[in-house]
């Protein structure tokens, strides 16, 4: 805006101090007193415009939404005013200063109100679910967020495929365009993660259960992938999809629900008790002496006690215990041929 702003609110007080001037209709106007009238209004417009300016330009660094939701609040304000005018009539306030006094107050509140209770106010027109970009098939149904290494990761095409997961899945423009980056690198490992994680998109684009929406969004503030990942799930209330350690912690001091693919799969991994028996192939040693390992499939580690002699071999096993650590499940079992040595 700059000089263009500042000559505008000039000539504007210049204006409204010739007008004022003449509405005054002072006894002893003179063209002088006109003059100096005006030369003050377009001084006082001078001094006002760096004041005026500074507050639209931090105007056009508020979002969208808290722009809507204040003007929302700004005319329940304006409205509650005109209402609480009505009994102000009968005061003996014959000049309005009290009504416009009113006015002013409750339209302020009304935009702080607006402003701070954003998301309340944007949940409001999203529960509509008319003409919402943010509403998938299935009414009732929050949106979740895809983050960059879950699309690589693969596993929600599957879980989508099967219809657990329903509504609108959002990529948002700066995962897609980490996406984009990633597949251009020229690092060819990266380069096909990148490929698979595009790949796996457009799978999930023709599930039935699901609609995959491109937000055309961003933030100018911050270059972090996850905080800006933060910030939309809280401006849209809706849930992160992830298997990130680090995101899933960052969105719970937040506030911010995470779906955790990580979790899923931990949970859904068949249930083993002790003295169960099993059937399963050594093929390592353990790290303590004497013990062999072997895998579920499922991908669960199986610790046999003095399996080691039975490396490359298939045999049955009676579990002993089961630890789950934040790496996963932990099956801990000595074979059934030293059971019946017992």
């Amino acid at each position: 805006m700059g000089v263009f702003f500042r000559i505008i609110l000039t000539l504007l007080g210049g204006i409204l101090g010739y007008q004022g001037v003449s509405v005054l209709e002072l006894p002893f106007s003179s063209p002088y007193l006109i003059v100096i009238g005006t030369a003050l209004g377009a001084l006082v417009g001078l001094l006002l415009s760096p004041l005026v300016d500074n507050m639209f330009r931090g105007l056009l660094k508020f979002h969208l939404r808290d722009i809507l939701s204040g003007l929302i609040g700004l005319v329940i304000g304006i409205l509650l005013a005109i209402l609480a005018s009505i009994p102000l009539h009968g005061l003996a306030v014959e000049n309005g200063y009290l009504s416009l006094l009113v006015t002013i107050m409750l339209a302020a509140l009304g935009w702080t109100i607006g402003v701070r209770k954003r998301d309340e106010v944007v949940s409001l027109f999203q529960k509509s679910n008319i003409g919402s970009p943010l509403v998938g098939k299935n009414s009732g149904v929050s949106a979740k967020i895809l983050d960059t290494s879950v699309i690589i990761d693969g596993r929600i095409s599957d879980i989508t495929k099967t219809g657990f997961i329903e509504g609108s899945l959002i990529v948002p423009s700066f995962v897609l365009a980490e996406l984009q980056h990633i597949a251009d690198s020229s690092d060819v490992l990266k380069r096909n993660r990148g490929r698979r994680g595009l790949d796996i998109l457009n799978k999930i684009q023709k599930e039935p259960y699901v609609t995959v929406q491109i937000l055309e969004h961003d933030y100018d503030d911050t270059h972090e992938v996850d905080a800006k990942l933060v910030k939309l799930a809280k401006e849209l209330g809706a849930k992160v999809i992830t298997n990130d350690f680090n995101l899933n912690k960052v969105c719970e001091l937040h506030g911010v629900s995470v779906l955790n693919i990580n979790e899923l799969a931990n949970a859904v991994k068949p249930v083993v008790l002790p003295g169960e028996e099993l059937r399963v192939h050594v093929i390592k040693d353990g790290k303590e002496q004497g013990q062999g390992v072997a895998y579920l499939d499922d991908g669960t580690m199986i610790v046999v006690d003095g399996g080691r002699r039975y490396i490359g071999e298939t045999i049955g096993v009676l579990v002993t215990s089961v630890l789950q650590t934040a790496a996963g499940r932990m099956i801990f079992a000595k074979p059934k041929a030293m059971e019946k040595a017992l």
